[in-house]
């Protein structure tokens, strides 16, 4: 099991369970370091103040925050520190909603909360109760030095914690200004074919099919310059957009969609 991050309780009501929180997900990003072209050697980043070109440590630097253009007010480190939020090993959920109440647009970062010892029957009794109702619980805990709003959501068996997006970061739809898209308005043949081009596509989430094809490509490019293979790049190709009627592109993507899945269908059949 991942190594725990944070070690509390999950608290409603006048009941506590001793959990650990894990990472749900990792970082399977490329990452790359900064080099001397002539000698490989890594660079290191500096701060430097650029009226008298002097160099200033990270530890020296002042923290400050643009007020207007050229304009900061200065924070020190104290008093910030002043307004950390107190150290809490309680996740206390204040609200239990309903399952499809909140818009995934919330969600920031999933992990999992798993019971430490002596908190299971408690663990599996909130887990089922949560289930039952279709509810998922609500509440603020302390991570990282920093408040967040968390939602505790049953996923396969155990709990999941989501650190939740704050009501004042999402941009609401009014900012977004006029958008034509009125659905009474839609064109009957037009809306019947997207309906039926909806169905061809349909089928069961399988997220092993979805494939970070760049990441892998990149890491085969490596693999290959590491083992002395001499790269050619080829010109990227630019796809350019075409006009095309509405109607007769949703017709030609209905045709070939079910062309393909009869082909695959075909091949499936052959196989067993």
């Amino acid at each position: 099991m991942p190594k725990a991050l944070w070690n509390g309780y999950i608290s409603f009501g006048l009941v506590t369970i001793p959990v650990s929180l894990v990472t749900a997900v990792r970082d399977k990003s490329v990452h790359f370091h900064l080099l001397h072209p002539e000698d490989h050697a890594r660079l290191h980043q500096k701060l430097v103040c650029p009226f008298d070109a002097k160099e200033v440590g990270r530890k020296q630097a002042a923290r400050g925050y643009e007020v207007s253009p050229g304009e900061y007010v200065i924070v020190e480190d104290d008093e910030l520190r002043a307004l950390e939020p107190e150290k809490s090993r309680m996740i206390e959920i204040s609200d239990f909603v309903d399952i499809g109440e909140i818009d995934p647009i919330y969600y920031e970062r999933p992990y999992y909360l798993v019971p430490q010892e002596g908190g299971d029957k408690a663990y599996a009794l909130l887990l089922r109760a949560m289930l039952e109702k279709g509810r998922i619980g609500v509440g603020k805990f302390v991570f990282h030095e920093r408040e967040h709003v968390a939602a505790l959501r049953p996923l396969d068996g155990i709990l999941c914690l989501e650190i939740m997006r704050f009501a004042d970061e999402i941009v609401s739809r009014e900012e977004l200004g006029e958008i034509v898209a009125d659905a009474d308005r839609t064109d009957k043949k037009q809306l019947a074919l997207a309906e039926d081009l909806i169905d061809a596509l349909a089928g069961d989430f399988e997220p092993e099919k979805y494939k970070n094809e760049y990441r892998d490509a990149v890491l085969d490019l490596i693999e290959r310059k590491a083992k002395g293979e001499e790269i050619v790049a080829a010109p990227a190709e630019v796809e350019e957009g075409k006009v095309i009627d509405l109607v007769a592109a949703l017709e030609q993507s209905l045709e070939k969609v079910r062309g393909e899945r009869e082909d695959s269908e075909g091949a499936g059949s052959k196989g067993a």
